[in-house]
């Protein structure tokens, strides 16, 4: 059975970092990408960072040069390294897995990352 878990999530300073985190405990087999989302109370879920099964990665404008994704298909795991944390990076992220053929889309089921000024 297919189970995302994030963890890595916390509070942090403003100019800090944090590693999240995204473990499966299942398997998921034909993946097109893995990706982090981020979603502030009352606004749209909002794509963060992709990672595609040859490994490409592709990076929300506002976190480019300060994120990095990394994963590793067949454990099904996905990292975020975040450095350089802004307040606005406040929010609750989220994994999530794409499964190619029938297309699905798997979630976690969030962390928190709080950063202070």
């Amino acid at each position: 059975q297919v189970q995302l878990v994030e963890s890595g999530g916390g509070l942090v300073q403003a100019g800090g970092s944090l590693r999240l985190s995204c473990a499966n405990s299942g398997t998921i087999f034909s993946i097109d990408s893995m990706n982090w989302y981020r979603q502030i109370p009352g606004k749209q879920r909002e794509l963060v960072a992709v990672i595609t099964n040859s490994g490409s990665t592709n990076y929300a404008d506002s976190v480019k040069g300060r994120f990095t994704i990394s994963g590793d298909n067949a454990k099904n795991t996905v990292f975020l390294q975040m450095d350089s944390l802004k307040p606005e990076d406040t929010a609750v992220y989220y994994c999530n897995v794409v499964r190619k053929w029938p297309k699905v889309n798997y979630w976690g089921q969030g962390t928190q990352v709080t950063v202070s000024s």
